[in-house]
């Protein structure tokens, strides 16, 4: 009955036309004459049922509305002099409402104040022309453009959101993103040791003869304006052969005591790791473990004997080949590490502190220092001064000693380098890497220092000891122990303040 009852109303001024038309014929049949004279009868304002309508006129304007999909649009339509005539909206040929009805079953659309139209929780299938239309015979209508806004969504390819590919090959993450308008896309590495850097545009990112070190995360970002941008993680597999890193090549042991060796070892392709003494194949056995935490492999041995001395190799293999690293265990010392300032505070000597490692007693060290001579153009080392010095026999809680020398007859405003050389029954260490210091061109307050040499380990109580100096130009001076935690708040601290009292009468 709804289609028919439209159709009536579309019609109803061409009834109107014919039943005048039809009053024309009869007049004319009887042989009245029209003309211009007042005996028409369409001209007389008797004859006609009412007087002339004004014609309806819209008071809204077409507008173009954006909306983000969920909200809530009114679409305007206000009418003057609407009569008798039925106010249509119409989106294509669908039929939305007429007059007060809403025809479509669509509950989110709802008339407000006369004839604007609300829609709820708009769609993206919302979108479109809507007319609102007057039923009369000009059909007049009142058009508005409704654009849904979508804000970004995104997904992976492939869904899983994982890529494996080999070392050296082409690996490439794909990811599709939609929303209006069409959201622009970008990447960056979620777990870059440099923060989140931005690496390409575009759907596809493509990463060249990649290596272990490109395997990571990578997030791929879809953002068109609408609301937060969205993202979606990736993660690329590298498969590798083994990679070994070792955090000491050089391992120092004392009988009696337990030595550690780790290697860490990178690569995806489930690498089995195996621990040698020279070229045998170790086992654990009651002196010796072994153990694995994510990456990290560890060799313990306990209660260290000379003959666990020696080269151990760290080898990983998997599918795609095979990797060593080589780790030496030595009871002999290990390297001098220098703890002192740059700067002197005095202009002819220096204060030298160094620590060393050693299980068993120190025999003997070896200092050497030399001057470097200077200008804008070069640099040339001078002679190497040599000093042995005789270490305290005394023997320590610990294996790590600090050490104090001080090195006189130095020329003032001047750079000096020095390295430091130990031994004990096991032998000499490897010499120490390079320390550079600078006396000053003038002294700072006075303050009685003399050559010294000491000895203590992390955690003893203070102690003196004495050692006896050689003649000639190996040169040593009794020494005196700095406080053990005295020394390591100025090792926190970054700079060593020593204050050393003048050696005991012999």
């Amino acid at each position: 009955m709804l289609p028919v009852f439209i159709r009536l109303l579309e019609l109803k001024p061409k009834i109107g036309n014919s039943n005048v038309s039809a009053h024309k014929h009869m007049y004319a049949a009887s042989g009245t004459s029209f003309g211009n004279s007042l005996s028409d009868p369409m001209l007389d304002p008797d004859f006609i049922d009412s007087p002339p309508m004004v014609q309806p006129k819209f008071t809204s304007r077409s507008q173009s509305i954006r909306a983000v999909i969920g909200d809530t649009i009114t679409l305007p339509c206000e009418v003057e002099n609407l009569g008798r005539n039925i106010l249509l909206w119409r989106r294509g040929s669908a039929v939305v409402t007429a007059a007060n009805l809403i025809i479509t079953r669509d509950t989110r659309f709802k008339l407000l104040e006369g004839y604007s139209l609300q829609i709820k929780n708009v769609r993206p299938q919302d979108a479109g022309d809507y007319n609102c239309q007057i039923g009369d015979h000009d059909n007049r209508d009142l058009v508005h453009t409704v654009e849904i806004l979508v804000p970004p969504s995104v997904r992976s390819n492939p869904e899983t959101g994982h890529v494996t590919v080999r070392k050296g090959g082409t690996a490439t993450l794909e990811c599709k993103a939609s929303g209006n308008p069409v959201p622009s896309i970008s990447w960056t590495r979620k777990d870059s040791i440099h923060g989140s850097p931005h690496l390409s545009e575009g759907p596809t990112l493509t990463l060249e003869n990649v290596n272990r070190q490109d395997s990571g995360t990578y997030r791929c970002y879809a953002d068109n304006g609408i609301r937060e941008p969205v993202f979606v993680d990736l993660q690329l597999i590298v498969l590798s052969p083994p990679e070994i890193t070792v955090e000491k090549s050089w391992v120092h042991a004392g009988e009696g005591y337990e030595a550690q060796l780790v290697c860490t070892v990178h690569g995806d392709a489930n690498p089995e790791v195996m621990w040698y003494q020279d070229s045998f194949l170790l086992h654990p056995n009651d002196r010796r473990t072994m153990d694995t935490r994510g990456e990290k492999h560890y060799l313990s041995i306990r209660n260290v004997r000379s003959s666990d001395f020696g080269n151990y190799s760290c080898v990983a293999e998997n599918s795609l080949g095979r990797a060593k690293k080589y780790i030496e265990v030595s009871g002999r010392p290990g390297p001098a590490q220098f703890h002192s300032p740059m700067y002197s505070r005095y202009r002819e000597m220096y204060n030298l502190t160094w620590s060393i490692e050693s299980f068993p007693l120190i025999e003997e060290i070896r200092l050497l220092y030399r001057k470097l001579m200077m200008n804008e153009s070069y640099q040339h080392p001078g002679r190497w001064h040599d000093i042995i010095l005789n270490p305290p026999s005394t023997r320590s809680e610990s294996y790590r000693h600090i050490m104090t020398y001080t090195i006189k007859g130095l020329d003032p405003n001047s750079v000096y380098e020095t390295i430091v050389q130990a031994k004990n029954r096991y032998g000499w260490n490897e010499v120490s890497d390079i320390f550079q210091y600078y006396t000053l061109s003038t002294d700072m307050p006075n303050e009685d220092v003399e050559q010294t040499l000491g000895s203590t380990a992390y955690g003893n109580n203070f102690r003196a000891l004495s050692a006896a100096a050689p003649t000639g130009d190996r040169t040593l001076a009794s020494g005196l122990v700095l406080p053990a935690v005295a020394l390591l708040l100025c090792l926190v601290a970054g700079s060593l303040r020593r204050e050393l009292a003048p050696p005991p009468a012999m």
